[in-house]
């Protein structure tokens, strides 16, 4: 059995095991994530000033592009949030929700949680004039992100809630809604 299956049946079997468990990693995971977040922010900070990169955008306008960003951003992954939190579940994959949460965002994209993140960061790059933070960890972070739920995530998801997954992952696209007037179907 190779690393990627390892993880997979790592996060499988966390994800199914004792509840108590499961309660410690979700208190745990977001504290972790909030750290990196944190330590993202301070890093492009840094990186801008010892490259000395020029400031990204002027005050005001950094504010007035960055306010619709970061409101965007944060909806939506507040909004994603309440969904996984109405099926008894979170977002943390070690304690997910009992079955498959298809509604609200997630009508529309398999992942709007980490869709919404992003744009905030972007956001949060626009407001902080940071060009590191918006052009370079932004998309580093989205790259991460997307290797990780290919290789790892959606694997486990695939595994654990079988067929209804595998339907919803043909019917609805991993980060950007479809804008067509007509279904796929036809």
């Amino acid at each position: 059995m190779g690393i990627r299956e390892r993880l997979i049946n790592f996060v499988y079997q966390k994800a199914t095991g004792p509840a108590r468990r499961r309660k410690f990693i979700t208190f745990t995971a977001p504290l972790f994530l909030f750290s990196c977040i944190i330590f993202i922010l301070f890093a492009s900070l840094w990186i801008d000033q010892y490259f000395l990169f020029p400031t990204l955008l002027p005050w005001p306008v950094n504010v007035v592009m960055a306010v619709p960003i970061l409101t965007l951003g944060s909806f939506l992954w507040m909004w994603s949030l309440l969904h996984f939190l109405k099926t008894k579940g979170t977002p943390v994959p070690f304690n997910p929700p009992p079955k498959l949460v298809d509604t609200g965002p997630y009508a529309y994209v398999r992942n709007p949680m980490v869709s919404g993140v992003v744009i905030t960061i972007f956001g949060l790059g626009l407001l902080l004039k940071s060009i590191s933070l918006a052009f370079i960890f932004t998309p580093v972070l989205f790259i991460f992100i997307y290797v990780e739920l290919k290789v790892i995530e959606e694997p486990e998801l695939e595994l654990r809630l079988g067929k209804a997954y595998t339907q919803y992952k043909k019917k609805v696209p991993m980060f950007f809604p479809r804008f067509s007037s007509h279904s796929s179907d036809e």
